[in-house]
């Protein structure tokens, strides 16, 4: 037995040294050109992150020590480039030959498998009764000194994102002790955690970890839930004992929700199975409602505390609306929101619901006279680019009117959707329910500051979270 563990010791060790020497050979004339923190023998710079609430620290530590573009080491292996350089970003966004995402969205497969990471007023309806349930819980807090909205929102955008991909209700909003919740914000955090912790890194060493035991159970939680879901709704089109209403509120007639295209696509002429819509609609459900629900908890704590935003936003309601306490805001009234759009932009800017993302060379690529080789992974630090006071003035001061003069001038300075070929495609979608949202709660609350005055701590996991809560005060408007 002995022998047999010195054995597999040895080979270990031996495929270590050979992926070090491999790791720093590979693309070296690329990358010697590019200043970065020296890295530890097999560990790289992983020791730099403690955490979750340390990694845009460190990452910003990076770029004011070195620069716009940074060599960063991640383990024995996986090298690659933190990108806030404006032309550089331009030059990988707009590229129609680097759409791989690199090898860090591994950790998701268990979980999305392969599907996309991936207009719409038909859904307004359902921000509409997601938006009057929120607005009912948080009515309980009334006047409380401190309050943590983003439990709240959470649920709201589960809510909204179930019905409107599935075509279900799961009233999360009245169950709030959600364990399809709390097994989304587990993998959420452990992807990111997979990637800075040594570990965690190999696929061999990663079941000695607690982390492994926490994704078996949360993704037998969350697999279980969409596959039911799917079966359901299979029952529902395939014997046709639902009664469907198909046209809104407004007269217009409704799309199919996503689940029911999925259900009825084929691929050469087959039907997807069970595992590729699983992996469709998991993906689907998580880009759609725990990147809106940061968003639109982050833009609450922005207007809570600088009360002249928040007094303009208000103004910008009471003229579409008059004196109607509780209007039924049409798509064209969403759309004419315009002040309260730039308020989501700006929020969006300090706080990008994704702060950094990955993509992959598949193919060399040309950049400034030099060559990017195939295979270079690629950190697109959104988070670092939007706070870069040569693209923005005065880059740390919450001001949603610099959007009224920034559009369209550098759309490679901001970010939070991406850019080019890959950008998001449910952005417009994210942006309708996010303002349905917020307009309501701005018509029905004035937001404060929370007692004693809370100072975020930023978490970034998959998803920009603050590790303390997101939390203010709320009084009802007269």
């Amino acid at each position: 037995m002995l022998v047999i563990v010195e054995v597999f010791i040895t080979v270990l060790v031996t495929a270590c040294l050979t992926w070090w020497i491999y790791s720093k050979n590979k693309n070296k004339d690329f990358f010697k050109n590019i200043p970065g923190p020296r890295p530890i023998p097999f560990l790289g710079n992983v020791l730099d992150f403690k955490s979750t609430t340390e990694i845009l620290d460190v990452f910003m530590k990076y770029t004011r020590d070195y620069g716009s573009l940074v060599k960063v080491h991640l383990g024995p292996i996986d090298k690659g480039v933190l990108a806030s350089d404006y032309k550089f970003l331009e030059c990988v966004l707009s590229s129609t030959r680097i759409l791989n995402k690199s090898d860090q969205y591994h950790s998701l497969r268990p979980w999305l498998g392969t599907g996309l990471l991936t207009s719409d007023e038909q859904f307004i309806d359902i921000f509409e009764s997601g938006g009057n349930k929120l607005v009912q819980k948080l009515e309980k807090t009334v006047d409380q000194k401190s309050v943590d909205v983003y439990p709240y929102v959470t649920l709201c955008t589960l809510d909204i994102i179930c019905e409107t991909a599935m075509g279900t209700k799961i009233n999360a909003q009245d169950n709030v002790n959600s364990v399809y919740v709390r097994s989304v914000k587990e993998m959420c955090k452990i992807i990111i955690e997979r990637a800075f912790y040594p570990l965690q890194l190999f696929d061999v060493t990663y079941p000695l970890t607690k982390n492994y035991y926490i994704q078996k159970n949360a993704l037998n939680i969350l697999h279980k839930h969409t596959n039911n879901v799917i079966t359901q709704r299979r029952k529902v089109l395939e014997n046709k004992t639902e009664e469907v209403d198909d046209h809104s509120s407004f007269g217009t007639k409704k799309k199919k929700v996503f689940l029911d295209l999925l259900l009825e696509a084929t691929v050469d002429g087959r039907p997807l199975t069970q595992e590729e819509i699983r992996e469709e609609v998991d993906t689907f459900m998580f880009e759609g409602h725990d990147t809106t629900a940061s968003a639109i908890s982050f833009a609450l704590f922005c207007l809570a505390n600088h009360p002249e935003v928040q007094e303009k936003t208000f103004e910008e309601q009471e003229m579409l609306f008059g004196d109607n306490k509780n209007p039924t805001p049409t798509y064209a009234d969403l759309q004419s929101m315009k002040y309260l759009e730039q308020v989501i932009k700006e929020t969006l800017r300090l706080y990008p619901s994704v702060p950094f993302y990955s993509r992959k060379t598949n193919q060399p690529v040309e950049y400034n006279g030099t060559i990017i080789p195939e295979g270079v992974s690629i950190n697109i630090f959104a988070y670092g680019i939007h706070r870069n006071p040569e693209y923005f003035e005065e880059p740390d001061r919450f001001n949603p009117s610099r959007f009224e003069n920034v559009d369209g001038k550098l759309p490679y300075a901001f970010i939070p959707f991406s850019a080019g070929p890959r950008n998001c495609i449910g952005q417009k979608f994210a942006m309708l329910e996010m303002k349905s949202t917020i307009s309501k709660i701005i018509r029905k609350f004035e937001l404060r500051p929370a007692s004693p005055q809370h100072k975020i701590i930023l978490a970034s996991e998959a998803v920009l979270k603050s590790a303390n809560g997101i939390k203010i005060s709320l009084s009802l408007r007269k």
